[in-house]
């Protein structure tokens, strides 16, 4: 019986309660699959001896049932030849055959019962050492995922986030900074621009205004359809030209100025 208490408490034991009293989880349920799979191998042993205790039982039945159908033979050729007592000492020896057999059948039937039981732990122990494998390691990626985020915990609270968060302001605000510049020098570079375009658009009429006054200070040309005039003979340097002449030639085109105007 303590073979089978001892399978009982491994079986029925609650691999959730090792991991919350073990101080390593993780041996912890490792230490209690080898002793399951420790007892796995005491119990195909005992079923083994079960079974072959079985064998032999059956044995001994099939040859005390061949002895009793012998001597219920050997009975039968004795009556048949005439000798009553000689059918007798073999029917006596039948009799005690056929009790060793009754005797056998009730033992074959108890350990038959018994293997059937062996047998079922058997597979019962053998799926629940597969299932707690099967936890063990879902179980063993628990851990390992509790003790990444304990770790991951343990840095996020030593890191300074405070110290860390105003260094990205301080870096937000150059970066800030730096396009508030470069969209101010765009700014100025285009108002230059504008005032070059400008500048030539009020020179460009300037020099037009200054052209039409060229051309209007310009003496008028001659008309072709008159005949020119011949060319006027220097004046000799003995003579001096008359005051008067000059100054009714410059009024003259004074007026014509005027009336080109």
């Amino acid at each position: 019986m303590g073979l089978f208490d001892r399978i009982k408490r491994v079986v029925s034991s609650n691999l959730n309660d090792l991991v919350n009293k073990a101080e390593d989880p993780e041996k912890m349920l490792e230490q209690a699959i080898l002793e399951m799979q420790e007892d796995l191998v005491q119990l195909r042993q005992g079923v083994a001896q079960a079974i072959a205790a079985q064998k032999r039982s059956e044995k001994q039945y099939s040859d005390a049932q061949n002895e009793i159908n012998k001597w219920q033979r050997n009975a039968q050729l004795a009556l048949q030849k005439g000798d009553e007592n000689l059918a007798r000492q073999a029917l006596e020896r039948k009799k005690t055959y056929t009790d060793t057999s009754a005797a056998l059948k009730a033992s074959l039937d108890t350990q038959s019962t018994q293997v059937e039981t062996l047998k079922r732990n058997l597979i019962q122990l053998e799926s629940k050492i597969s299932e707690a494998k099967t936890k063990k390691e879902m179980l063993r990626a628990r851990i390992t995922t509790a003790k990444a985020q304990e770790q991951l915990q343990n840095m996020v609270s030593g890191m300074n986030t405070s110290s860390a968060m105003s260094a990205f302001e301080r870096m937000e605000e150059k970066v800030l900074m730096q396009e508030a510049r470069a969209q101010s020098a765009g700014e100025l570079a285009g108002a230059d621009l504008e005032s070059q375009f400008a500048r030539l658009e009020s020179g460009s009429d300037v020099d037009d205004e200054l052209a039409a006054l060229k051309a209007q200070m310009l003496p008028p040309a001659a008309p072709q359809n008159q005949p020119q005039l011949p060319p006027q003979q220097p004046p000799q340097q003995t003579t001096a030209p008359k005051s008067n002449d000059v100054v009714d030639a410059e009024l003259d085109s004074l007026r014509k100025q005027l009336d080109q105007m």
